[in-house]
């Protein structure tokens, strides 16, 4: 799915399968419908966190827009546990809180971005874009916050196994994608950098996550930082 949702023109939003899950009704009508009026193909709701995991797996959405405040499940778990049976979904958080702990308990279960639900139309829709690319999307002031919490966790690495394998040896130009991305770089931003595509970014890190065999940016991030490379 994620080599499909990558390599596809993201101008075309009706490519972009959405399911959008929160325990207010008519909420969750007016984000559903404000995304399928964008084009987006929103192809399923929920309103609890058991429905959502259910439905989830069943329709198999490349982005899902999750509240954190669900009845029978709270969204960090949704999030934990759809994102462990498909590391190619992307998760765009839509809270109504700007707590610090909310946040990074949401990005630790595998969100690729948080959103306050103060947000426009507009930026709302931009953020389900990105997302579906996996560009690190958060409301303005909190993605230093999410920078300062990887450099916080590959402070403290996990020991390496004794059995842990060598790792794959990277390209220059992969090493120096991985870099910026330590740098808390967005695809766009990389793209400008080094005055190349968008989608030549995506599958520089794509390439990466594979041969390291990390699931999301959250580990690609941790990862380079314990190298050091966000210094470099």
């Amino acid at each position: 799915m994620s080599d499909v949702r990558d390599a596809r023109d993201v101008s075309d939003l009706s490519g972009i399968r959405v399911m959008v899950v929160d325990d207010h009704p008519m909420w969750r009508d007016a984000v559903a419908r404000d995304l399928g009026a964008a084009g987006f193909d929103v192809v399923a709701t929920a309103g609890d966190g058991p429905q959502a995991v259910r439905r989830a797996l069943a329709v198999g959405p490349d982005v899902l827009v999750l509240d954190l405040n669900l009845p029978g499940m709270p969204g960090v778990q949704v999030c934990k546990e759809l994102v462990g049976a498909n590391p190619a979904l992307r998760v765009l958080v839509l809270s109504a809180s700007g707590e610090h702990a909310d946040v990074l308990e949401a990005v630790k279960s595998g969100a690729t971005g948080y959103l306050l639900k103060s947000a426009a139309a507009e930026e709302l829709i931009d953020a389900v874009r990105r997302t579906a690319v996996g560009d690190p999307v958060f409301t303005p002031g909190l993605a230093g916050l999410v920078l300062g919490e990887y450099r916080r966790l590959a402070a403290d690495p996990a020991p390496a196994a004794a059995d842990e394998p060598k790792v794959p040896q990277l390209t220059d130009r992969e090493t120096e994608v991985l870099r910026l991305v330590a740098k808390g770089l967005s695809y766009k931003q990389i793209a400008e950098r080094l005055v190349i595509s968008h989608r030549t970014v995506q599958n520089h890190v794509q390439n990466t996550l594979g041969k390291l065999q990390l699931h999301n940016r959250v580990e690609l991030v941790r990862y380079a930082i314990e190298r050091g490379l966000d210094d470099a």
